[in-house]
Parts: structure tokens; sequence; C-alpha cells
């Protein structure tokens, strides 16, 4: 017996030394470590751990901030004044390392498909939390400010001119903040990025705030991929691990190098108006073998109302405009006969009893991505409750947009080639 549990002693530290070595990894090449913010080795997650209901409900109350960010895109909303007053307190899903100045100040930027100008705190901002690290522009000797007469500050939102600095104003979900623009060297990985032009952010007030900032990956003008077009040209991958991994080995790829050579492909749409999403051509859904009848109309590409298909990394769960929602989610629930259907928060089709639906498939122009379980269900701790891990948009300003979100796309190694103009996915298990 003292055999047995020395054994299993050994084993536990192994496990935790192995846990603990994961999360000092160090980024190489192109390729940075994504890391899950309830992951061990984030310093968002909770101090004292939520119930899975109150964790499911929190999540859903981030994608609520999110989709308001993603309608402001779509409809070209005008931001929200700027007043000080509540703490940054929401954190992003996944996080990256950057360095930024010189000497670098590493800082934890959330990522951001549907975003171009990065940016983040810096010191003496107003409204910003004061738990975390910000950036200290004082302490960097390659710092700068962008001048008003500088082409890149006709390419920020909502541009303002103090004097002769160049600032900007702009919403992110239920936030708002005004920032400088400024220039100073990025390290991403191991790769130097001499006068990177992002936000430092002076005044901010909401909770849908990235506590350390964020880095885009739009296709905008001042996006990471514009701006380093001549190093990753235009091009990068991320494979996403699962929100309950305690591994949490995902990983961004930027450029063309060692991305995958087995991979389906469908075609990226071009939205001028909404130049930073990334739209595709999303033709129909299959559940189990059934292909849903949903209109084609759910699904068309309007480049002026903003309608069509997105993929995001920033929403959490999957949300279809409800003439797709609808049928998909009474196919789901035909299959499960009589059993009884509950809710929770915005999750209409949950049970209590075992979920047996083998697959949910997106058909895209051009590729299938046939997902498992673990990607379109969400599972209690103790597997009493399992809920359809989608929702319905709301009846606002996005209910012509559906988003495919990152718990659908975990452990997918998901593609994006601008100059081809191609999104691929490919399974992987980055968890």
């Amino acid at each position: 017996m003292r055999t047995l549990l020395f054994s299993l002693a050994i084993l536990f530290f192994s496990l935790v030394q192995g846990l603990s070595h994961n999360c000092n990894i160090q980024d190489q090449g192109s390729t940075l470590q994504v890391i899950h913010v309830n992951s061990p080795c984030s310093p968002f997650r909770p101090k004292t751990p939520l119930s899975w209901q109150d964790n499911v409900l929190q999540m859903q109350s981030r994608d609520k901030a999110r989709l308001q960010y993603l309608s402001s895109l779509v409809v070209g909303k005008s931001i929200v004044p700027i007043a000080s007053g509540r703490t940054i307190t929401q954190n992003p899903t996944y996080i990256v390392r950057a360095k930024i100045g010189t000497p670098p100040q590493t800082l934890l930027l959330a990522v951001d498909t549907s975003n171009d100008v990065a940016w983040v705190p810096c010191t003496g901002c107003v409204g910003c939390s004061s738990s975390t690290p910000v950036f200290d522009s004082a302490n960097s000797t390659t710092f700068k400010t962008v001048d008003c007469s500088a082409d890149q500050c006709k390419q920020v939102p909502n541009p303002t001119c103090a004097g002769i600095t160049c600032g900007f104003n702009k919403t992110y979900g239920g936030s708002a903040f005004a920032a400088k623009l400024v220039q100073d060297s990025l390290v991403l990985a191991t790769d130097p990025v001499p006068g990177y032009t992002f936000g430092c952010i002076q005044t901010a007030t909401g909770s849908s705030l990235p506590a350390q900032g964020l880095l885009g990956l739009g296709r905008g003008p001042l996006s990471l991929l514009s701006q380093t077009d001549s190093l990753y040209k235009s091009t990068f991958s991320y494979c996403l691990p699962g929100y309950k991994s305690t591994n949490f080995s995902g990983s961004l790829r930027l450029g063309p190098n060692s991305q995958p050579k087995k991979i389906k492909y469908t075609q990226l749409l071009k939205n001028p108006r909404r130049s930073s999403l990334y739209y595709v051509n999303l033709m129909a859904i299959k559940v189990g073998s059934k292909v849903v009848d949903i209109p084609a109309t759910a699904f068309a590409f309007n480049p002026s109302t903003g309608a069509g298909t997105v993929i995001d990394s920033g929403t959490i769960f999957t949300n279809l405009v409800k003439a797709a929602y609808i049928p998909v989610r009474d196919e789901f629930r035909r299959r499960m006969g009589n059993a009884t259907v509950t809710s929770l928060g915005g999750f209409d089709t949950c049970y209590t009893v075992p979920i047996t639906i083998p697959s949910i498939t997106f058909i895209f122009s051009g590729m299938k991505v046939t997902l498992p379980q673990d990607n379109f269900i969400i599972r209690s701790t103790a597997g009493t409750t399992s809920c359809l891990a989608m929702a319905a948009a709301a009846d606002n300003v996005n209910s012509v947009l559906n988003v495919i979100a990152n718990f659908q796309q975990q452990n997918h190694r998901i593609l994006i080639d601008v100059p081809n103009s191609k999104l691929g996915v490919a399974r992987e298990t980055c968890s």
C-alpha cells in the first residue's frame, strides 16, 4: 500500500512539474504559445473556481459584449462617449505573450481576428486595471508618438488631434477607450518588428477590454498582417485549446512556413465595408446525416447590410441567425426523442440525460467541417447536464450575422491566407 501511495505521489509530482514546465515554454521562431484565460498558466484565471453553471453563464455574458462589438463593425455605429469610472475587469478567452519597447516589457495580449489596430493600457491610464501590468513608455528608448500628418493617423477609427500627436477613440464590446497612436519595437516569439504602430490607452470605461491589451489579426491597414506583410506574407494559423484542457498547448503560427500541407480550404469573401472581418460562404448545416432545411437567405453574403458568416476567435459560442438556428436546434431535439428539454441562460436546449447526437457538420463552399461532440456540446463537470453550445442571434442589428466561434474551433488548425483569399481548417489536437 505504501509503495502504491508513493508511486501515486511521484506521478502527481511529475504531472505538476510537467504543467509548470508547460507554463514556461518559450515562444520559438514565428510560433507563439496560445494560452486559455482559465489555464493554470494564466494570471487572469479566477482566484476562486466558479461552479460549472456560473462559468457557462459568465462565458455567455462575455459573448454579449463581444457580439455588441461585432455588430458595431457590421453597421458602423458611432462610438460610445469616454468616461472614467468602471475598471477593466473582463478578460479575453485566448492570450499570447508579446514584448514591447526597448528594453522589452512583456504583456499578455488578447488574440482577436476581428480587430485591426493593436492597443495596450499605458502608465497613467484612467479606468484601466490597477492589478495587471501596463506599458511604461517612459522606460522605452524606442518609443515615439505618431504625428497627425502621418498616413497611419488616417487609418485609425475616429482619429483626433491634440497638438501634433494623433489619437483615436474606439468601442470594444460594452467598453470604450481613448488612445494615443504610437510606435515602438514589438517582438513576437523571436521575430523583431521595429516601429510597430499601436494604440497607447489613456482613458477607458466599461468592462469588456482585455486587461493587458490586444493584438489585432484582422486584415485592415493597421493590423498585424498589414504591418508585417514583408515578414509574414499576410498568412497565419492558430489552434485553440479546449476550455477544460489542463495542457493548454495551443499555438499561433505567423507566416507561410510550417503551415499544414493537408488541409481543406474555403474562399474568404471580401467586404470592403467591414475589412477586419473574415467572411466565408457557409452554405448548409448537417445534424448527424441530415442536411437541415434552412433557407439560403439565412447564409447569404451581403456587403451592404453585413449579412453572412464570419469566423471569429473572440466569440465563445457560435451564434446563428434565427432562420438557421431554429431548424438546427429542432433537428437536434428531434433526435433526442421525448427527453425533457431545459435551458441555461442563453442555451435553450439542455438535457440531464446522455447526449447521443453523432456530429454537426458545417458545409462551406469547397469544404465540410464535421465537429465532434466536444465542439458543440458543453457538459457539466459531473456529467449531469449537457447543452447544445450554440445560440440564436439576438433581435438587434446583429441579427443578420452568423458567427462561427472559438468553442466550435477548438482542436482545429485555422489557417488564414489573405493573399490567396483562403481559409483552411484541419483537425489538430492542441489540448
